[in-house]
């Protein structure tokens, strides 16, 4: 058996697990992930760190403690850049040697610096000393990454195509069960045309409301952190899009739309999906953030504006942290539907009268 490469199910996890579990297994290294988030992951993460270090990291962490020697090495890359000119925050940046300095207990980190700004030769530099801890064959390194670069793309095409999230479609590509809990409420009696098995992202009639659900996948599909959001959304009648299921092209588009140009890496999954969806045929837009996050601060302002500048285009910004109440999320989202409801109740009426 090849040595175990964890993944830890956080951050970029719902971004590129697909390329990372198939570069690795080409290798003939064994892949594991961690669980779900737990209040115990969360509370073991937190407490390793400074409390002004952002949820997601936080979350980050408390997963790397929960397979400390458990495993051969724990993959941390440290991705700065992935376009020219266009820069990660620092959480992403530092995030090896967050965990080395806060995790004494984890294995040894493999920790490749990902920067475009370098040049192809640095990237494909790092990718070769990553592969050289599981064989010494440079072609067979470059085969891998050529393999992993070609499961990346079918996973951003069957998201998009098949209209899945991303947890639905790593189930659907590796034949494991599909990491979305079921709803714990009953179903309000607006969402019953939808029917309990309709993915999340489809089915459903014309009388359900569509709401853009915009945001890191590292948020919106962390159903603990989001007190499982996208169920309970659902649950309320709702069909969600989401930046995944964008056509191609759709969120640079959207980008160049309310920003110009891209400063940060993932604007895109923000901004983009706010400036593609803003001009789209839906009720509403959530935008999911993290408190103390400085790119998303500045994204959502962003948006704001364009949403008020779109006459007021309905928008509601969900902040996150590990004190965020259960309850008064749920009164946020109810309160939001219900208004998108009359909305639409009111603009018919309104149309009946001027007939």
């Amino acid at each position: 058996m090849g040595k175990r490469v964890v993944i830890p199910r956080a951050l970029l996890y719902y971004e590129y697990f697909p390329m990372w579990k198939t570069f690795f297994e080409y290798l003939g290294a064994e892949v594991v992930t961690t669980g779900e988030t737990t209040r115990s992951v969360l509370a073991q993460g937190s407490a390793r760190v400074v409390a002004e270090t952002c949820l997601p990291a936080k979350v980050y962490c408390g997963h790397v403690i929960s397979i400390a020697e458990k495993a051969d090495y724990v993959f941390v890359p440290s991705i700065r850049s992935l376009e020219p000119q266009v820069y990660n925050c620092s959480k992403f940046l530092g995030l090896p040697d967050l965990v080395r300095g806060t995790v004494k207990e984890s294995p040894p980190v493999l920790d490749i610096e990902i920067d475009v700004n370098k040049g192809e030769r640095k990237v494909r530099e790092q990718i070769h000393w990553l592969g050289k801890h599981f064989t010494r064959n440079p072609f067979k390194i470059n085969s891998a990454y050529e393999k992993a670069l070609e499961v990346d793309r079918a996973y951003q095409r069957l998201m998009r195509e098949e209209k899945l999230t991303p947890p639905e479609a790593i189930a659907r590509m590796f034949g494991i069960e599909a990491e979305v809990e079921k709803p714990k409420a009953k179903r309000d009696s607006r969402a019953a045309s939808g029917g309990s098995d309709v993915s999340i992202l489809g089915g459903g009639d014309s009388s359900m409301l569509t709401i853009a659900l915009v945001g890191h996948p590292y948020n919106i599909y962390d159903t603990y952190i989001n007190h499982n959001l996208m169920q309970r959304l659902k649950s309320l009648g709702v069909r969600l899009v989401t930046p995944e299921i964008a056509p191609e092209g759709a969120l640079d588009l959207g980008t160049a739309k309310l920003a110009g140009k891209p400063y940060w890496t993932f604007e895109d999954e923000v901004v983009g999906a706010a400036g593609h969806y803003l001009d789209a045929d839906v009720d509403g837009l959530i935008c999911v953030v993290c408190f103390g996050c400085g790119p998303d601060s500045m994204m959502t302002d962003i948006i704001q504006r364009a949403a008020k500048a779109r006459g007021n285009k309905p928008l509601v910004t969900l902040t996150l942290d590990e004190h965020t109440g259960e309850a008064g999320l749920v009164t946020r989202l109810e309160a939001f539907v219900d208004m998108l409801y009359r909305r639409r109740a009111d603009s018919r009426g309104l149309a009946r009268a001027s007939v």
